[in-house]
């Protein structure tokens, strides 16, 4: 199977690969409706995921993306440390969860388990790495920095295309 190129919503301005500084461009984000309470997820630099309700196999819903979001945030964050301490192919997992208040329609809670083998380090040496990596996820995790802050949402509803 081979990917197909995932064309921009209508009007986006064409993608670029860097910028005069050589940062990268922020990836253009939308979803498209694929069928009843299903969508799929694309990005401009041709990312895409499935969204739907928890019924429906091989989808993510809204709020394990959230979840999934946070825990790659904090997989990312702390990738460096890690790998500074540990060798570039460490293994790490990081499970995340938090039930749904179904009365507020929201998740007042989200847990992660960071679950990586320190064994070879001496108690000094790991505690000094968490240490790090702590500072580095509640400093640099933008995910959870913007659920912690809590993010002012704006919607617009277009009647055109």
């Amino acid at each position: 199977m081979t990917a197909e190129p995932i064309p921009a919503p209508i009007g986006a301005p064409t993608p670029t690969a860097t910028r005069v500084d050589a940062t990268p461009e922020p990836a253009r984000l939308w979803v498209e409706r694929t069928g009843t309470r299903t969508y799929e997820g694309h990005s401009s630099r041709g990312g895409h995921v499935l969204i739907g309700p928890s019924s429906e196999l091989g989808m993510f819903t809204p709020g394990e993306l959230l979840k999934i979001a946070l825990a790659g945030c904090s997989g990312m964050t702390s990738d460096a440390a890690f790998a500074r301490r540990l060798g570039d192919d460490y293994e790490a997992t990081i499970h995340v969860e938090g039930p749904k208040h179904a009365q507020e329609d929201r998740y007042p809670r989200i847990t992660e388990e960071l679950v990586v083998d320190l064994s070879g380090l001496d108690p000094t040496a790991r505690e000094r790495l968490l240490a790090v990596v702590e500072r580095a996820i509640e400093g640099h995790c933008t995910v959870a920095r913007t659920l912690a802050a809590g993010a002012e949402v704006e919607l617009t509803i277009a009647g055109e295309r």
